[in-house]
């Protein structure tokens, strides 16, 4: 028995023991790994934790060639623990580095919705209304709804003690101070003077810090575009989180000094690209010296693998501006093109003239805003709408063919013009033969061949079969676009007018709808590929930032599917390729390699002008798709002002030409640059 309990003790002793151990090393575990960096600010004179910014994700091509990528820059950064505490000192230190960067050439960051006209007189910036409540705010100014620009002033210069400065020099200053209050600038949260700065000024700061005090330079990331002029609208830009923007994502991990995706899938697919900020203790000893240890590591944005093709969208860019700048115009130039795969929705190329350059988007963007005739900034592809002219007679074609209005064998007789309920329409088209089919009318555009389909379908059963092709529908696509209109009682109401019979037959012809330019590229798609509506897209599929994981893969979506027999899609494609075999398109495509089908169109509307002018001008358009026989690319040319649409032809010439070259090129590019997918 005696034994027994003599064991029992033994175990109970090393249990115990046991426990003890156990105990010792998970503190010691803990001392000395998770909380190391707490226990190394041990005789420190103070010591904070400062965010590491995440790399942003890259965008690249469908062939991996880089759009949108990163590169290193220097950042001016004012820390607290060492920047003066007066109002006095902080304001001549602010003045002086202001004025070293104007005298440099450089860029200071002013967010300021104030401005000082040529006459003295403060004002608001316009379109800034949310920043200038911000300012009025009780946490900020505390001021009145009703203050005026000249009383924001007012209150800053007292805010800041700024009463020695002129008021231009005042303004300057405020404009730093302001933003480093709302940014609520602490040992926590220090403040981004200026950015991509030059090394040889961040030199000149360092040579003078005995007096710059608290300021630093340090080395962050930068967006860099390999090529700023390709797609810029569809790319889009990156800039500093606006207070609108932070009240909305603090709660997601955004803080006041981000940057964030401002246009395009910048911003539409800113959840992937952003990536995941790390955490560094940055400790200051008690003999001044600093060490950093990093707490948590950033994690990289994912890379975005995007449908367009470079090679291809330089192309398309460049024959629609040269295009358009060689047609005499009574407005300036514009229009749109874009390039679709009718098999899968993937978006090869879309482009918009005027554009811009992304690497100088930031310096040009007055100039560019300025710009009310031209609106570079403007998306056309996505966001024009336009009447479509002819292109829209194949969806009229099909509706009567499908509605048995017509067959192969109708014929209508055109004299040059048609009547209906007593009034008169034309057709100015010249054809070879009076009495038209439905081949015959596509390819020679017979107006009055689809206002009779118009007087026997109406308007109700067109939009009809016009929604099952995609058009005033949404396509789908990752960016911002317009929906359109199609003509009807309920939309003439819409914009306060009578509603006419006769809208019936000319609405057949295009008139009294609007439709987009990528909406426009659907609609030849569904037609090519004999009745599916994909979705559209940019974005072909998503990484994370090492390729070890694909976030998403857009595989082909079909949105719907308009069930029109196939003998019908054939007659109209036959229109289609008899207009660029033997109509008005044959001298432009009988040199390429495959044969295509196409419909131009027109239609008039009204340009007004920045000055108030109005003009009466033509729209002109291409519609078209290749191989005739197998079908793999859509496109759609769209030029304002452009009073004939075969002058957009060549266009279409230089987009095939490429895409369908033995080497994948217009000229001697490499063998490797063919699309692929």
């Amino acid at each position: 028995m005696n034994n027994i309990e003599n064991k029992g003790r033994i175990i109970t002793m090393a249990v115990i023991f046991g426990l003890i151990m156990l105990l010792f090393f998970c503190t010691l575990f803990k001392i000395q790994i998770i909380d190391a960096p707490l226990y190394a600010t041990a005789g420190s004179v103070s010591s904070r934790t400062s965010v590491i910014p995440a790399t942003r994700g890259e965008i690249l091509d469908r062939n991996g060639n880089p759009l949108v990528t990163n590169r290193q820059g220097n950042s001016v950064v004012f820390e607290a623990s060492g920047f003066p505490t007066s109002d006095s000192e902080r304001n001549a230190l602010i003045y002086s580095l202001i004025r070293l960067f104007e005298v440099n050439k450089e860029t200071w960051t002013d967010n300021l919705p104030i401005l000082l006209n040529e006459r003295g007189v403060f004002l608001f910036e316009p379109d800034r209304e949310y920043d200038i409540a911000v300012m009025k705010s009780r946490d900020m100014l505390n001021l009145n709804d009703y203050a005026t620009a000249e009383n924001c002033m007012d209150a800053l210069i007292d805010m800041f003690h700024l009463e020695e400065y002129k008021p231009s020099d005042a303004r300057k200053i405020a404009s730093v101070r302001y933003e480093m209050k709302r940014l609520a600038f602490s040992v926590s949260y220090p403040y981004t003077f200026a950015e991509d700065v030059s090394t040889k000024l961040v030199a000149k700061i360092k040579e003078n810090s005995a007096y710059y005090r608290g300021v630093t330079a340090e080395i962050v990331t930068y967006r860099e575009y390999a090529d700023g002029t390709i797609a810029p609208h569809i790319l889009g830009v990156v800039g500093p989180i606006s207070a609108e923007e932070y009240a909305a994502r603090k709660d997601d991990g955004y803080g006041m000094n981000d940057v964030i995706g401002k246009s395009g899938l910048e911003s539409a697919e800113e959840s992937y690209l952003k990536g995941t900020d790390g955490k560094r203790l940055i400790t200051t000893n008690a003999d001044g010296s600093k060490t950093s240890t990093v707490m948590t590591p950033p994690k990289q944005g994912n890379t975005i693998i995007t449908t367009l093709d470079t090679h291809l969208q330089k192309v398309v860019q460049d024959s629609l501006g040269k295009t358009l700048n060689s047609i005499s115009k009574p407005i300036p130039s514009a229009g749109a093109a874009l390039v679709i795969k009718v098999n899968t929705g993937e978006v090869l190329a879309s482009a918009t003239y005027p554009s811009y350059d992304n690497n100088t988007y930031t310096e040009d963007y007055e100039k560019l805003a300025a710009n009310k005739d031209g609106n570079p900034l403007y998306n056309r592809a996505l966001l024009s709408t336009y009447e479509p002219g002819s292109t829209i007679k194949m969806s009229v074609a099909l509706a009567a063919l499908e509605e048995g209005v017509i067959d192969e064998d109708t014929r209508v007789f055109c004299s040059g013009t048609y009547t209906y309920l007593g009034q008169k329409f034309k057709c100015e088209q010249a054809h070879t033969t009076s009495y038209q089919n439905v081949i015959t009318a596509l390819c020679e555009s017979c107006n009055s061949f689809f206002y009779d389909c118009g007087k026997n379908l109406g308007y109700a059963k067109i939009n009809e079969y016009r929604t099952m092709l995609g058009l005033a529908q949404k396509t789908g696509i990752e960016l911002s676009e317009a929906i359109g209109a199609m003509d009807s009682p309920e939309y003439r109401a819409s914009l306060n007018q009578p509603w006419y019979a006769g809208y019936n037959v000319q609405t057949a012809i295009g008139q009294g709808n609007l439709f987009t330019p990528i909406q426009m590229a659907n609609y030849c798609a569904i037609i090519a590929n004999g009745g599916t509506r994909y979705r559209l897209h940019f974005i072909k599929s998503i990484k994370s930032y090492d390729y070890s994981e694909t976030v998403l893969e857009n595989v082909p979506e079909v949105l719907g599917k308009t069930g029109f027999r196939e003998e019908n899609f054939e007659l109209v494609k036959r229109g289609m390729y008899r207009f660029c075999k033997v109509g008005y398109g044959a001298k432009y495509f009988r040199e390429l390699p495959v044969d295509v089908a196409g419909k131009t169109g027109t239609s008039q509307a009204v340009w007004t002008g920045s000055d108030g002018r109005r003009i009466k001008i033509n729209n002109a358009f291409f519609v078209s798709f290749a191989p005739y026989d197998d079908p793999e690319i859509a496109l759609c040319i769209v030029g304002e002002g452009v009073s004939t649409s075969t002058s957009l032809l060549p266009i279409a010439t230089d987009i095939y030409n490429f895409y369908f070259s033995a080497d994948g090129s217009v000229g001697n590019a490499p063998a490797e640059n063919k699309l692929i997918g």
